[in-house]
């Protein structure tokens, strides 16, 4: 996979358990591009993304599989999008939370991607934006990424595959959300 500077980009930071429930308030540092993407839906990275963009006009979903939370926020981004070219591009931001006593990995993921011609699209790969994360008890590992649609609006759902240290492997649920250009009747 080629990276390609400037379309679209990772944001990686560890949240603690502890911080408020508001933490996505907060201005995000700066962001560093990676030496690749996870490879979901395009080969590029993303140049930045501000607070203002993200608390405006998002979908997000939640779900908690064995005490590992993960919560998602999805928006649509114009500035990447070229409607006149069926091309609408969508940036989501993942949270997981291991809310659980055992210190677990993500190993894998799995994407299913629906547009609104109900074109489905399975998306599989080791890690998230090149990384398998390793979250102890009460740690939090967030990223920011994108997916390119054909229509104006589409739903994604997956899972994370997690091993714990005692080599137990789980499927971790990420909950159904909406991708959708503002103002979009579908």
């Amino acid at each position: 996979m080629k990276l390609v500077e400037g379309e679209h980009a990772a944001v990686l930071r560890r949240v603690p358990t502890e911080a408020s429930r508001d933490h996505h308030r907060e201005k995000p540092g700066p962001v560093r591009l990676q030496d690749g993407v996870d490879g979901d839906h395009a080969d590029v990275v993303l140049s930045g993304v501000t607070d203002e963009q993200t608390q405006r006009d998002f979908h997000s979903s939640e779900a908690t599989t064995r005490s590992v939370r993960v919560h998602v926020k999805a928006r649509y981004s114009q500035a990447r999008s070229e409607p006149l070219r069926n091309l609408w591009f969508f940036i989501y931001t993942v949270e997981i939370t291991n809310e659980s006593p055992d210190t677990v990995q993500l190993i894998s993921r799995h994407w299913t991607i629906t547009d609104a011609e109900e074109h489905i699209e399975e998306v599989r790969g080791l890690g998230v934006i090149g990384q398998q994360p390793t979250l102890n008890p009460g740690e939090s590992f967030e990223y920011t990424s994108g997916c390119p649609l054909k229509t104006p609006f589409g739903t994604m759902h997956g899972t994370y595959q997690m091993v714990t240290a005692e080599g137990d492997r789980f499927d971790v649920e990420v909950a159904p959300f909406t991708l959708s250009e503002p103002y979009t009747v579908h």
